[in-house]
């Protein structure tokens, strides 16, 4: 895996000659690399794979050597496929998913757990856990029933099958299908965007939305409150304010 920090921190999948699958090593590393973001250095993170594949999921051949216990097992999942999944859900920056080709098993999964999937149009989609005789993780089970429905993500964990960038997009499983050779231009564009926007103020807003979504409504709306108070005592309120009221545009760096 492939990490260029920056305002910007760009992490690519660098194994195209097994379709960038994920070893847990590799996970891990994706853990990490979503762990200590902080507003004040990072805009958004930016995730794609080299070649002609996002990610395939997990490794294979790197399963079939495993020899582990099922504690053992539970350990090693959760400290890196599901880390990655909380660390996606609740860095303080946009991750964005650039799915430059395949995105299978865990490779669906991080682009479910993104705040921004941007899809190939010749990218494709499955939940391929149950073609070896796995259940969903790095978060699926959790996020894709929200995104897609209870019906559909049954529908594709227990077969396994593909679909296309439109029907994902259709589904809400990415926000947009663009053509292959417009996806950098379209990512590009929407980074542009969130660069002008107050980091730290998305990362409240990312906050508040994400812990709402198994809340009771009464219970949502205290966490609601007391987000949007934390987001009233910011630099970039004050400054939003001053721009509406003098008719110009805000300057939020």
């Amino acid at each position: 895996m492939r990490i260029d920090d920056g305002a910007v921190r760009e992490i690519t999948f660098d194994r195209p000659d097994v379709r960038n699958a994920m070893t847990g090593a590799v996970a891990g590393e994706l853990a990490d690399a979503l762990a200590d973001l902080d507003p004040a250095d990072h805009d958004a993170v930016v995730i794609t794979g080299d070649g002609e594949s996002f990610s395939a999921g997990g490794d294979i051949e790197a399963m079939a050597e495993r020899d582990e216990t099922t504690p053992e097992a539970y350990e090693r999942v959760r400290t890196t496929l599901g880390r990655v999944a909380e660390n996606a859900l609740t860095a303080p920056v946009p991750i964005v998913a650039k799915v430059n080709g395949d995105a299978v098993g865990a490779g669906m999964s991080l682009a479910a757990v993104s705040d921004f999937a941007y899809a190939a149009d010749s990218a494709r989609f499955g939940a391929s856990f149950i073609n070896v005789g796995l259940v969903p993780d790095m978060g699926a089970t959790a996020i894709l029933p929200r995104l897609i429905g209870l019906r559909k993500t049954k529908e594709l964990a227990f077969t396994g099958q593909l679909i296309d960038a439109d029907e994902a997009a259709e589904l809400d499983l990415v926000n947009e299908a663009v053509p292959d050779d417009q996806l950098d231009e379209r990512v590009t564009d929407l980074v542009e965007t969130l660069k002008n926007r107050p980091t730290a103020n998305i990362g409240l807003a990312k906050e508040a939305i994400h812990d709402n979504l198994g809340h009771a409504l009464a219970t949502g709306l205290k966490q609601e409150a007391r987000l949007q108070s934390m987001a009233y005592d910011t630099d970039a309120h004050a400054e939003g304010v001053d721009a509406f009221l003098n008719g110009r545009k805000p300057d939020f760096d």
